[in-house]
């Protein structure tokens, strides 16, 4: 699998992940975005940036859980609520945003 951003192939693997995560930029995260019928908002990029940063910290996608958590610590208690993220990237927001992110999926997800 591949996305062609105007003539730049970026190879994904077989399940929509960017396989080298330098190629992760704004473009790209909207196609992959794109690809699960979603428009980015700036509510999407705040959490795509969190997912991020905690990539960072911890050197791994994080499952649901960490990730709820993570959002309420560093964002709000309101954002950190699973409802809200679902809302944003359904139908699994820890793998969905993870593969926006440009992040491996997460190793606790089905």
């Amino acid at each position: 699998m591949q996305l062609n951003i105007d003539g730049r192939i970026i190879a994904l693997d077989k399940d929509g992940y960017l396989i080298n995560l330098n190629d992760w930029d704004k473009e790209a995260a909207e196609a992959l975005a794109a690809q699960e019928n979603i428009s980015l908002t700036p509510q999407h990029w705040e959490i795509i940036y969190l997912l991020q940063e905690f990539y960072r910290e911890f050197e791994l996608s994080p499952a649901m859980r960490a990730l709820v958590k993570y959002t309420e610590k560093k964002l709000d208690p309101e954002k950190g609520k699973s409802i809200y993220l679902l809302q944003l990237f359904p139908p699994s927001p820890a793998k969905i945003a993870s593969k926006i992110a440009g992040l491996p999926r997460p190793t606790n997800c089905l």
